[in-house]
């Protein structure tokens, strides 16, 4: 089967989603998806409610037992993995069934907020509107799988040959950790769904890779009012730098290159003129070969120094690649906006700026497995303290992923009785 990965997700895209009982079993699922709200309402306050912002161990550490309780009720063969250098581990739950398809979902349960966030605002309820850190960018999608899998539990559905479930501590900052888990396991899989947020009725088809741009200056210290003209002022020299290159990112390309962070001297002593400033610039883009034109560039750039006998050096750092459009993602997407047409509803296909995981499950060089991000909660705001997520997403969400892997595991079973 995986080597007509293609081929299967183009049966599946220009398939008919009707016959016999099927609006029956339609009509059950969302009315299973409809009744499991409460409960979600309920476990999403739990989760937001703790803080796991990434290597805050002792709040991943509880978010690890919820999700670990939880695949164990399913059933799953659950194992937890240490990933260094990350703090907290990578949760792999594993379902074993009858069918010829290799599913995987996956999404990350760190967060960006510091120690004490959710004791700041905790979770509430404004509306349709659930807000708090981390509620939809991942805890909500993290629950969306969970919720997915209890429905399809129920339905006693196995049709698929292995259904794996990946969370990973790390997302916030690159999956320095769990990205060769995420890579291996993804190696043996035929498709790979995502549970990071949509801002709307979307899904999501590719997305940017991340890189950090570091420059560094060395100069030479000397007291600030005695005799400051023998000191080398790095300060000035990266301030000098950081003008002229920020015109390294080409939006033609989609490459976006902007300095973030700036550090030099020291705060307590100001009557030093500082011999070593430093400054990281985050850049995104969606073309590899993008790494090393602004390598280049750079390297040309800090040649031309405002103040002499300083020591500059600037180098790329490939953080996570690019998540790049292709034709079987687009057939996946596809199916969604057909299962969403059930619903009376309709999904966008985009390609966001941001970067994710799908940038280390899908291998741009055989196309597999096939990939779609952006299947959960819908939210926005992410990363900040407005961050919110839609409740009357919750039972399309769902639903969605209960007919996906459904839809996919039994055609796939057919596709391979009749090839």
């Amino acid at each position: 089967m995986r080597k007509n990965a293609v081929l299967f997700l183009s049966i599946i895209a220009s398939s008919t989603l009707c016959g016999g009982s099927f609006a029956d079993e339609s009509n059950a699922i969302l009315e299973a998806a409809r009744n499991k709200q409460p409960g979600f309402i309920k476990d999403l306050r739990t989760l937001v409610n703790i803080d796991s912002g990434t290597g805050y161990e002792p709040g991943l550490a509880k978010v690890e037992a919820f999700l670990v309780k939880r695949l164990k009720t399913f059933g799953a063969k659950v194992e937890t993995f240490d990933s260094p250098p990350a703090i907290g581990k990578t949760v792999v739950g594993t379902l074993q069934g009858h069918g010829t398809v290799n599913l995987m979902l996956m999404i990350h349960y760190d967060t960006v907020f510091e120690p004490g966030e959710a004791r700041k605002r905790p979770f509430r309820v404004e509306g349709q509107k659930a807000l708090g850190p981390g509620v939809a960018d991942a805890k909500g999608g993290a629950l969306i799988i969970l919720y997915a899998l209890d429905i399809l539990k129920r339905r006693g559905f196995n049709d698929y040959q292995t259904l794996t479930v990946l969370f990973n501590p790390d997302e916030e900052k690159s999956s320095l950790g769990s990205r060769s888990i995420i890579k291996d396991l993804s190696s043996r899989q035929d498709v790979v769904l995502i549970y990071e947020p949509p801002e709307a009725d979307q899904v999501t088809v590719a997305t940017n890779g991340i890189a950090w741009v570091h420059l560094d200056v060395k100069g030479r210290a000397s007291h600030a009012g005695l005799d400051p003209e023998k000191g080398r002022n790095a300060a000035l020299e990266l301030s000098h730098q950081i003008l002229h290159l920020m015109g390294l990112g080409n939006p033609a390309k989609g490459t976006s290159v902007n300095w973030t962070t700036l550090q030099a001297g020291n705060e307590e002593r100001v009557n030093i003129i500082p011999d070593h400033a430093s400054a990281i610039a985050d850049m995104r883009m969606s073309d590899l070969t993008e790494l090393d034109r602004v390598q280049q560039d750079a390297s040309r750039i800090i040649q031309n120094k405002l103040i002499p006998e300083t020591e500059i050096s600037v180098t790329v750092e490939n953080r996570r690649p690019p998540f790049s459009k292709n034709p079987a993602t687009d057939n996946l997407a596809s199916l969604a906006n057909q299962i969403y047409g059930e619903l009376g509803k309709t999904i966008e296909p985009v390609a966001m700026r941001y970067g994710t995981d799908a940038g280390f499950a899908y291998n741009p060089n055989s196309g597999k497995p096939t990939v779609l991000d952006g299947m959960g909660i819908v939210g926005n705001r992410t990363h900040s303290s407005d961050e919110w997520a839609d409740l009357d997403s919750v039972p399309s969400r769902i639903y969605l992923t209960v007919r996906m892997l459904e839809t996919l595991s039994q055609r796939g079973k057919q596709h391979s009785v009749t090839r």
